[in-house]
């Protein structure tokens, strides 16, 4: 078997938007951010679709997590939407638009420093 077919077999795109969730819920956020580019490249690379909206969702929320550039924010959360509504996936663009409106919730009644905490799913 060679690697390209052990990736598609065991999904591991996938596998590695949990070990980023995990990553992040361990307080490791700028670790999790570079598994899921990893994940990133290896779904496009082995044409995993299915995990594109999911890796922008959470990259938004990382992302939103370690208070970075809001265009960077919106624009993932705006990536992830887009992705699962062009595969017609619901549940995947429900999850995202709720994850994003929460943010915008979230940005527009934050005070001072506090950071934002938005859920994985």
């Amino acid at each position: 078997m060679t690697i390209g077919q052990l990736v598609q077999t065991l999904g591991l795109p996938f596998y590695l938007t949990l070990k980023a969730e995990a990553l992040h819920l361990a307080a490791r956020t700028s670790e999790a951010l570079e598994v899921i580019s990893e994940g990133e490249t290896l779904a496009q690379r082995f044409e995993h679709r299915n995990v594109f909206s999911r890796l922008h969702r959470l990259r938004g929320v990382f992302l939103a997590a370690m208070g970075a550039d809001e265009m960077q924010i919106e624009v993932s959360f705006c990536e992830a939407i887009r992705i699962a509504r062009e595969q017609k996936s619901i549940s995947m663009a429900t999850r995202a638009e709720t994850i994003y409106a929460e943010y915008r919730r979230q940005k527009a009644s934050r005070s001072g420093g506090r950071r934002l905490r938005l859920p994985l799913c």
